[in-house]
């Protein structure tokens, strides 16, 4: 069994990425087992933080690891909150908090501007300096609703509309969400590229 540190202190993507990534004989342990705190994600794109903190966690953890950058583009407000969603109302913000501030810049806009997508880029470094880092991306498409439905999920998925089937991801099952999400897309990517590892 492969150990791979996750880069993340997020229990939710935890546990998103470990029932992914379960049947390819990997263990994902989060970085907090090994006492490595948060990385400071000041780059500009998706890509460079997610490198940013594989690096950081591999290097801390003697490990390879995996890292996500995701967040949620919103086009009626340039692309916000972008690489910014986790701290889209300050630094040290709630979920509650970064939904409220969405919420109230959108008033007013009318449901067929309120249109979205969350993105999402996951890496694997075997190692801190890994040359060739690999990259792999998925986008979500969708609306942002004037109110907070359901009770599932994590971030902005009360909020996300999710057409195809009527409802906001905070109301789908895990599967459900897994098999449509932009991290279950770019994570069933990232399986397909790392089907060497284990064979």
């Amino acid at each position: 069994m492969k150990q791979v540190v996750l880069a993340s202190g997020n229990s939710g993507k935890l546990r998103e990425m470990a029932q992914l990534l379960a049947p390819m004989e990997i263990t994902l342990l989060p970085q907090s087992a090994f006492a490595i705190g948060e990385v400071e994600e000041s780059a500009p794109t998706f890509v460079e933080n997610a490198l940013l903190k594989a690096r950081h966690a591999a290097r801390l953890a003697a490990l390879p690891a995996v890292a996500d950058d995701s967040g949620l583009i919103v086009d009626a407000l340039g692309g916000a909150p972008g690489v910014y969603s986790a701290r889209y109302a300050g630094s040290d913000a709630s979920d509650d908090q970064n939904l409220d501030k969405l919420l109230s810049a959108l008033e007013g806009v009318a449901e067929d501007a309120r249109t979205a997508r969350f993105h999402c880029v996951v890496v694997y470094v075997s190692q801190p300096a890994d040359p060739m880092p690999r990259i792999f991306e998925g986008t979500w498409e969708g609306k942002i609703l004037n109110q907070r439905m359901g009770h599932g999920g994590f971030g902005y998925d009360p909020v996300f509309y999710v057409p195809t089937r009527g409802c906001s991801a905070a109301q789908l099952t895990v599967a459900a969400k897994n098999t449509l999400s932009h991290r279950g897309q770019a994570l069933r990517k990232l399986i397909q590229g790392l089907r060497w590892v284990v064979d």
